[in-house]
């Protein structure tokens, strides 16, 4: 059955990340986008508070995300170079579609600000199981624009909500190779409860 494409398990079994500077056109139209974000939100979500946000970067503002960045450079890294700065440029611009997913949580919650990271996270890998099952690669990247606290700023809208990554998404400019996975030996065992 894993062999079958159109299997719901198959589609699991195959997702992997793309590079996205590799990222070639198409990427998701205005439609597909919008069902892609429609089913990131499909995620377990304790208490029913959304606790996350997405931003869509237009491909015209990757100017003005590349100024960001630079800005953010200028201001909080005081060893940022010219590759820096040509490295951030090349990050503004990569993939054909770009969304920065954020953790949103509900201070003062019942439900502990852990867990609401948690859904935020799941949020992230359902978009990019929704990319992938409508024909697309994404590459989830975080780096240090995610953690200044300038970019934060420009894309948070409260004191709590953290970057949990930018969402690459596009069509692999190159096939995709798949990588060493762990050994379920290695990393699952079965509980045995002391007497």
């Amino acid at each position: 059955m894993l062999n079958d494409r159109s299997s719901p398990l198959s589609l699991l079994a195959t997702r992997r990340s793309g590079r996205a500077a590799e990222m070639v056109a198409p990427g998701p139209s205005e439609a597909e986008l919008s069902q892609i974000l429609q089913i990131a939100m499909r995620t377990p979500d304790h208490g029913k508070i959304a606790p996350w946000r997405f931003v869509v970067i237009e491909r015209e503002q990757r100017d003005a995300l590349a100024k960001l960045l630079h800005r953010a450079l200028d201001e909080n890294d005081p060893g940022a170079g010219p590759a820096h700065h040509a490295k951030a440029e090349r990050f503004a611009h990569q993939g054909e579609a770009l969304v920065v997913v954020l953790s949103a949580p509900v201070a003062g919650h019942k439900v502990p600000v852990w867990e609401q990271e948690l859904a935020a996270g799941a949020a992230a890998m359902n978009l990019l199981h929704a990319a992938h099952a409508l024909g697309y690669v994404g590459s989830w990247l975080t780096g240090w624009a995610a953690y200044d606290p300038s970019v934060r700023a420009a894309f948070a809208q409260g004191p709590d909500e953290r970057i949990v990554g930018f969402m690459f998404l596009g069509s692999p400019g190159l096939e995709l190779q798949e990588r060493p996975r762990p050994d379920p030996a290695d990393i699952v065992r079965r509980w045995s409860p002391s007497q």
